[in-house]
Formats: structure tokens, sequence, C-alpha cells
């Protein structure tokens, strides 16, 4: 029969068509995606993820003022909205409305308040949808929602053009996503530290304990806790007084995690956030942003000189 197989099949077709089975070409569009993502992320100089544990707390409203904060002090800044099934960073930033330009060496990012690059799935679905999250097999299965989110994040890394920037901060979901951590964590290996997001309610840092623990665990640096709406500011007289009663400083102590700075809840920052418009760089919220930006500089410094020493 020679190189003849039964029925006239040529032994090196066949062998031809098995050489790139659809498995091995999956494998193979993921590791050169791996690869563009190493490249485009070791143009950025720190990579920060910003994570909850807690929906509700604040954490997307952080995640843009300490962009706009390090903007303001001369950084090149990106955010990576990495909620794909509920994004408001666009929204935040005033950019909802805008869209990636398509070009030869990838998607160039819409660009914010300060020039601060968003990345976001906001700006590829339809504004009009009441829900954004994956049709098809995934409703049967969330085990595809997982793997198709972690594609998408996987594209917004490798095909986006970030370019030389600073700071990128990474918006994570909240805690119920929790295979995001460990999959960020997984196409970004070296990652500066987390920032974590809590509001002083027992319930709150109950939760934000064990995402503490989780990070921990993913070998995850943290950089420190923000503590949001820590009190509330009267628009009459401008008196902060205490809104919660959680005991953050107790729990910061406990995890042996320091406390970067507290924002308490007031209607212009609310405002702010909804009409995509950033505060003034005078304002006493923003003054506050700007001194935990410098505690996470120096956080940072700190763990870079170690490092350096070792």
């Amino acid at each position: 029969m020679g190189k003849q197989m039964a029925g006239g099949k040529d032994l090196k077709s066949i062998i031809k068509r098995l050489e790139y089975p659809d498995e091995a070409r999956i494998v193979s569009q993921v590791m050169e995606q791996q690869e563009r993502v190493k490249a485009r992320m070791n143009r950025v100089r720190h990579k920060i993820p910003v994570l909850s544990g807690k929906g509700g707390v604040g954490k997307s409203m952080v995640t843009v003022n300490l962009a706009i904060a390090f903007a303001r002090r001369g950084y090149r800044v990106g955010i990576l909205d990495a909620d794909l099934n509920g994004p408001c960073i666009p929204k935040m930033m005033g950019i909802s409305d805008l869209s990636f330009e398509i070009t030869q060496e990838g998607a160039i990012p819409p660009a914010g308040p300060l020039n601060i690059k968003v990345v976001s799935m906001d700006f590829l679905v339809t504004k009009e949808e009441n829900s954004i999250r994956w049709k098809g097999p995934i409703d049967l299965s969330p085990i595809w929602l997982g793997t198709m989110e972690m594609s998408v994040l996987r594209e917004f890394l490798s095909d986006v053009v970030w370019g030389e920037i600073d700071f990128l901060f990474i918006d994570l979901p909240p805690g119920a996503a929790a295979d995001k951590p460990p999959v960020i964590a997984g196409l970004i290996p070296d990652l500066n530290g987390a920032v974590i997001v809590t509001i002083p309610t027992e319930i709150s840092l109950g939760v934000v304990k064990r995402s503490i623990t989780y990070a921990r665990e993913l070998g995850m640096t943290l950089l420190g806790l923000v503590e949001n709406m820590s009190g509330f500011v009267c628009p009459v007289c401008g008196a902060e007084a205490d809104l919660l009663d959680g005991e953050t400083q107790r729990i910061v102590s406990d995890l042996d995690i320091p406390l970067l700075g507290s924002i308490p809840f007031d209607r212009s920052l609310s405002r702010s956030c909804d009409r995509g418009k950033p505060l003034d760089d005078a304002h006493f919220i923003s003054r506050r942003f700007s001194w935990i930006s410098q505690r996470i500089t120096e956080r940072l410094d700190l763990k870079e000189s170690v490092f350096e020493k070792i």
C-alpha cells in the first residue's frame, strides 16, 4: 500500500491536517496573545488592581479619582475597566460616547480628562441595551461566561495600544467575581500591588478581611486600604460628621495593612461622578485623593528599594 492508506487517502495529507487541530490553534493563539500582553505591559511602569470584595463601596469612584490625582501630579495614567458586565468608568470620566480607534498597531483607547486612557466594555456595547451580559451558551453554563471574560480581558491587554504610561489602574468587579483577581494576576504577573476599598461597616469590613486574605494567598502585594464614606459632609455648613460605625482602624491593625486615607461621603463627589466631570483640584476631596496618591507612591518606592537591596 506504500504511502497510500485504505480509501486512497495520502498519509502525508492526513498528518498535515492533524498538525494543527483546533485545540492546538487555540493554545497557539493564547500564547501569542500572552506574548503581546507582556510586550504591552512592559511599557507600563506600575500596574495596580483596585478591589473591594464587596459591591456598593465606591470602588470605581475611588479608582477614577486616584487616576485623576496621579495625572494631576504629572504622571501618565490609564484605567482598565475589568468589570465587563457593569462597566461605569467611561460614564464617570465623561467619555461614554467615545470609542476605540482601530489602527494597524492595535486599538487606540479613548482619552478622558487629563489625557487618562480608558479601556472598557462600555465602548463596545449598544447603550440602549438593558443588559450587556454575554448571550448564548453561557446562559446555561457560567463556566463559558468566565472563559469568555478571560479572553476579553486578555484582548484588552494585548490588542490595545496602551503606549508608555506610568500607572495603570485595574478596576476589578465586585466580590462576587472572585475569579478576576487570579485572572489578572495570571495575565500580569508583575503587578505592583493592590489597593483595597471598603466602607466602615462591620459587614463590609468582614468581607474585606476575606478579600485581603485571598489577595495575599494569590501572592499580591497590598499597598493599603482606602476607607470610603468615612463620614458625612454637611452640604450647608461643610462640617464633617460620623456616618457609619465600623472600626476600620482595628481591621487594618489586625491585618497589618496600611490605611492609605479616608474619603467622606460628599454630594459634590457623587455629582462629579454622575456628570463625568472631575472635582476641581482645590476641592478638599481632591486634596485627600492627592494625599492618598502620595502614600501609594511612597509605598511603591519603599517596595522597590527593599527589592533592590535583596
